[in-house]
């Protein structure tokens, strides 16, 4: 599982963190000061996937074997920062393996991630296939973990148009309109139409498919990389970085 993050070595050096890190993360994080690092973006290895590159890791011994990693990631996060883990389950004895739920619980529970959402990457140029009982995987997991509940989120960069529904749907607003409703689940989840009058943009929801652009960034080097996709260039990563988002403003229905 090699590492590449930002340019040089020399740790007690301030620039430390302007400089590109390259070798096994489990060695290279250790040399990282705690409480360092703002945003931590990694595909590893899948279980069992890419023997010939990786040596490949069984699903049963997976979940331990990326603690000791995350063990590592956890010390170097800021408190504000952001952890997003690119993996997804792969199916033995047609069903899908449990070892990406069981790395989950083991993030929370023994390394002490908190498990802010998950987003989806849809993976437009997957090559088509066909399984008895089981469709084709054209999307993966992207799970956004953190050490606090504070933490820095730019959504403003992210905000889509609010969308055509707002011009007949604000034209005929009733009381009801003008006034909070709350979920009748009792969720403290509520609503108000009003509050969208003058509003040209809103928040993502989490299924955005921008996350498709990560596709097209030269992920055929997957392999060849690492456990970071770090042969795309700074500005693709800052793209990357762009896509962490959050769920919690729910959408008026129109």
């Amino acid at each position: 599982m090699s590492l590449v993050i930002g340019n040089g070595c020399d740790m007690n050096n301030s620039t430390w963190h302007t400089t590109v890190h390259f070798g096994d993360c489990l060695e290279v994080l250790t040399d990282f000061p705690d409480d360092s690092v703002d945003l931590i973006i990694t595909s590893p290895p899948y279980a069992d996937a890419r023997r010939h590159t990786y040596g490949g890791v069984s699903p049963n011994d997976y979940p331990s074997w990326f603690c000791d990693r995350a063990e590592q990631m956890y010390r170097v996060l800021k408190p504000s920062g952001s952890f997003i883990l690119n993996i997804k389950e792969k199916a033995v004895g047609g069903e899908r393996h449990t070892y990406v739920l069981d790395l989950i619980l083991a993030l929370k529970r023994s390394v002490g991630f908190r498990w802010v959402e998950e987003y989806i990457w849809h993976k437009t140029t997957s090559a088509p296939g066909k399984w008895k009982y089981r469709f084709r995987d054209a999307w993966e997991r992207l799970l956004h973990f953190s050490k606090s509940p504070d933490i820095k989120m730019n959504q403003d960069s992210v905000k889509v148009p609010v969308g055509d529904w707002t011009k007949q749907r604000l034209a005929n607003m009733s009381e009801n309109d003008r006034q909070r409703r709350e979920s009748a689940t009792r969720s403290k989840v509520g609503r108000r139409i009003s509050a969208w009058e003058g509003r040209d943009w809103c928040t993502q929801q989490t299924f955005y498919t921008a996350l498709q652009l990560l596709t097209t960034l030269g992920t055929v080097q997957h392999s060849r990389s690492g456990c970071q996709s770090s042969s795309s260039n700074s500005s693709q990563m800052k793209e990357t970085s762009y896509l962490i988002r959050s769920s919690d403003q729910e959408l008026p229905s129109g």
